[in-house]
């Protein structure tokens, strides 16, 4: 599924909340109105919708923003809003996000605003109140401005979220562009309309299919060899490096110069689309800031829109509902949902601390799972409830045992590990001693294996109480190593 699942990993786990992303468009405000339909108006042959529920949410461009902050980003805002109502209930969200918005420049126009109205689960209408226009050339000025210093303060990429109400001037997105481009900034473009003129040069764009086909002045078939035809020709024809089409129930498809990936959508059962797009243009502009592969980018954001289609209304996906997503991909194909970040173990102790069960910790490199180790970890987990395995990184074992240790990647052994009914969670560390991760989750029972004595143990002070297991006899991952070299003479492979 991914070509760099470690990588993909480390940056779901941490790299993610290092991303600093400006976002730059159309800002909206979109409003929900939850009702109950039971009868038909005498009026009109319309629905009678009695309101029982109201919601507010950041749209547009401002939705993007929404989507980046909850997946962990460092986010900063750049286009216009009325001083009206909805625009201060705008603001209002985008600081409970955390969400910087000092470019968000204040204009006599009303905020752009769409209202819906459902009725059990379906939308019954919706109500747009916006105003269209390019911007006054002392507002495009201002935003130039605004991304110029945003810049040279220090971005790790750009993405331009265009629907067409004013903001993104051909002027404007050209500047920024070239601004980015020229330091080797990454920059996706969510477009709108068929003058791509203006979004030449940047690295990913992510059109659907209708707008593929505007561009192509034609109306496309869902099929693979139409959409790589012209996706293929529009990447020529504009410089652009990726073009990502979402393609409804059939997923995405990734088309560069050197490759075409064409992921299918999972089975999800769809509540509805609105905003789905944002959802896969923020993953995907997260993945490139942090470096991943365009083929595991993809992948991820085709993981995040079956997690915003299964909403109702506008929604952001956040990071632990992706990894949650990843995570479940991943059981699929053998790699199982016990492998958990620093975080995510925190809280997932915690939860089980609160149902009252009891919590074993225990850590280890873990490299050439043998017998053993699990007779080892079957005796820990019968002392508690829940037993979390601390994981050595490839960097710590090296550290420790050696250049030419471990023989099995870190997510190889985790993989390993999680495949044992008696471990609950692993999670890796990178550090020599397991003291910080134990301090963080305060385990009943810090379980050492071997001669080791109790006050030796490293993050004993953090533990409720130590237990030493004496290893198995005759079982060891260096005499695992010592005997097939012995007997193949691999002594260059397994140099101690």
């Amino acid at each position: 599924m991914f070509y760099d699942l470690k990588k993909v990993m480390a940056f779901l786990h941490d790299d993610i909340y290092k991303c600093r992303i400006l976002v730059l468009g159309d800002v909206m405000l979109d409003k929900y109105y939850f009702g109950e339909v039971k009868r038909i108006s005498p009026e009109a042959p319309v629905p009678v919708a009695r309101v029982v529920r109201e919601h507010a949410s950041p749209g547009g461009t401002a939705n993007l923003a929404h989507n980046l902050s909850r997946l962990g980003c460092r986010v900063l805002l750049g286009g216009v809003a009325g001083n009206d109502d909805n625009g201060k209930s705008l603001v209002r969200l985008l600081d409970a996000q955390g969400i910087d918005r000092r470019g968000l420049i204040a204009i006599s126009r009303p905020t752009t605003t769409k209202l819906r109205v459902f009725g059990a689960h379906q939308q019954v209408v919706r109500l747009d109140f916006e105003e269209t226009g390019c911007l006054e050339s002392e507002v495009e000025q201002k935003l130039m401005e605004w991304v110029s210093h945003a810049v040279t303060s220090g971005i790790h990429a750009l993405a331009i979220s265009d629907y067409a109400k004013g903001v993104c001037t051909p002027g404007l997105c050209r500047y920024v562009i070239r601004e980015c481009v020229g330091k080797e900034i990454p920059v996706l473009v969510d477009p709108k309309g068929t003058v791509w003129d203006k979004y030449e040069g940047v690295t990913l764009i992510t059109p659907n299919l209708n707008e593929l086909g505007e561009v192509a002045a034609c109306r496309l078939p869902n099929e693979d060899e139409a959409v790589e035809h012209y996706a293929a020709r529009f990447c020529k024809r504009y410089g652009i490096k990726n073009i990502v089409v979402t393609r409804s129930e059939k997923g995405l498809s990734l088309v560069n110069s050197k490759q075409v990936v064409h992921i299918p959508t999972r089975a999800q059962e769809v509540f509805d689309v609105s905003g789905a797009g944002d959802t896969v243009a923020a993953v995907l502009i997260a993945a490139a800031a942090g470096g991943l592969d365009p083929v595991d980018a993809a992948h991820l954001a085709n993981l995040a829109a079956g997690v915003a289609v299964s909403k109702v209304g506008t929604y952001a996906v956040s990071r632990a509902e992706l990894m949650n997503a990843v995570q479940q991909a991943l059981s699929g194909s053998g790699l199982s949902s016990k492998i958990t970040g620093f975080s995510e173990t925190v809280n997932l102790v915690e939860d089980w601390r609160k149902k009252g069960q009891k919590i074993v910790f225990t850590n280890g490199c873990f490299d050439i799972l043998h017998a053993g180790h699990v007779i080892y970890l079957e005796k820990a987990k019968k002392l508690g409830d829940r037993l979390v395995v601390g994981l050595n990184t490839d960097d710590s074992v090296q550290r420790i045992k050696g250049f030419a240790r471990p023989i099995n990647s870190e997510m190889d052994r985790a993989r390993l590990l999680a495949a044992l009914e008696c471990v609950d969670c692993i999670v890796l560390f990178n550090e020599d001693t397991p003291s910080e991760l134990v301090c963080a989750l305060r385990p009943d029972i810090l379980v050492k294996g071997g001669d080791y004595r109790a006050e030796k143990v490293a993050g004993r002070e953090y533990a409720g109480r130590v237990e030493i297991i004496p290893f198995k006899e005759g079982y060891s991952t260096s005499g695992v190593i010592e005997k097939v070299r012995a007997n193949y003479g691999w002594q260059k492979v397994f140099n101690p």
